[in-house]
């Protein structure tokens, strides 16, 4: 067990968040949440959620004690759960284990929970203080945060694009405008994303297959998801995407189910979901099916026409730009993103500062959208890397 001092608040919630982090990719549509639990300063158990479906942080340090914690102080990173979900409430063990005294990063919005497992523990004599590193706990969990306020995926908008912003040439070419070292990146991405989606037209274009390819055995790696964004179905039946075992979700339109194409397309093992009854695929409602289908984090991968639709909905929560020192050029190279975009530079979308790094030749610039769950924290994080 750790040697470290855990007898400044703020420290033992540090580590309950690096905790947390280990769940990374596992338990959705669960948060991430870890927990430590500490005695006179001096570390007793530690744990977290490892996957939906498994014990709750709280339980997976707790059972290292029996159950047994007497004058001890438990911290983590989101408000305990007080209901029956896949497993017990979480209040009830604490409650047992001798706790007295609660530190939680942040009130759960859910709202089976929102304040109630606190009130829980509160009226029961335990010590809660909440809010110690606040604004870290939004940023771990703002996929969760977004889950909650919407029914949608947290959306994380990928693009490859030269330097004059575009994304291929004005021949609809673009293997490859990065290098190599960001192209790995782009798969660590995906096995970090339940699902990733494109628009037909990048289909047709690239015959892409959208799995992680990372070094090491495949069966190890976490296969995210793939969606297609296809109001006439004019996926081919022969698409490199029906070569992966996971599943291949394709949004529609309602008068394409029942058709010779969709038989087709289901006989490969796409799977169709109807989203709108006009000429195009409903965004908001594909978004809403996804969700349906427990989609909690969704890496968008293009093309223009996507990425405009998306921006003009307002669904981009995340912004990776992979920028590699090229110039098209050509006033018919594809841009970003299409759609309709601002009438005025007052309506642009607001984004946080942009997070600079190295990816061998190519630049990656990551922001999220400035009022998003983890803006404050992402702001606060770029203040101090900078002084």
């Amino acid at each position: 067990m750790s040697k470290r001092d855990f007898s400044r608040d703020q420290d033992a919630m540090a580590q309950a968040i690096e905790l947390a982090r280990r769940g990374l990719g596992h338990t959705w549509p669960n948060p991430m949440v870890g927990c430590v639990v500490v005695r006179d300063g001096k570390l007793m158990a530690e744990g977290y959620h490892h996957r939906h479906g498994e014990d709750h942080a709280e339980i997976d340090a707790l059972k290292k004690l029996n159950f047994s914690a007497q004058g001890a102080t438990l911290y983590v990173n989101l408000e305990p759960c007080c209901h029956y979900g896949c497993t017990p409430p979480c209040t009830d063990a604490i409650l047992r284990s001798g706790i007295t005294r609660v530190v939680v990063g942040m009130v759960d919005g859910n709202p089976l929970v929102d304040g109630k497992g606190i009130q829980i523990l509160r009226d029961a004599g335990i010590q809660v203080e909440v809010g110690v590193l606040e604004d870290e706990c939004r940023a771990l969990n703002e996929v969760y945060a977004v889950n909650l306020s919407a029914p949608r995926p947290f959306v994380t908008l990928k693009a490859a694009m030269t330097a004059d912003g575009r994304l291929a040439t004005r021949t609809g070419k673009s293997k490859w405008i990065t290098g190599e070292q960001a192209r790995h990146h782009v798969h660590q991405e995906r096995a970090a994303h339940q699902a990733v989606l494109v628009g037909v037209g990048t289909v047709l274009a690239d015959d892409p297959s959208l799995n992680v390819r990372l070094p090491g055995k495949a069966e190890q790696q976490l296969q995210p998801c793939r969606v297609i964004l296809d109001s006439k179905l004019r996926t081919p039946s022969d698409a490199q995407l029906f070569n992966d075992p996971s599943p291949l979700l394709i949004c529609t339109t309602s008068s394409q189910l029942g058709t010779e194409k969709a038989a087709l397309l289901e006989q490969q093992g796409a799977i169709l979901l109807p989203c709108g009854s006009a000429d195009r695929v409903d965004l908001e409602l594909a978004m809403g099916r996804l969700s349906e289908r427990g989609i909690s984090a969704l890496l968008v991968e293009g093309g223009a026409e996507i990425h405009g639709a998306l921006l003009d909905a307002g669904f981009v929560d995340r912004l990776l730009l992979y920028v590699a020192p090229k110039l098209f050029g050509g006033a018919l190279a594809l841009p970003l993103a299409l759609g309709l975009g601002a009438d005025e530079p007052g309506e642009a979308v607001e984004l946080t500062p942009f997070n600079v790094s190295r990816l061998g030749d190519d630049l990656l610039l990551e922001a999220r959208t400035a009022d998003g769950p983890a803006a404050q924290w992402w702001r606060a994080q770029l203040e101090k890397d900078s002084s």
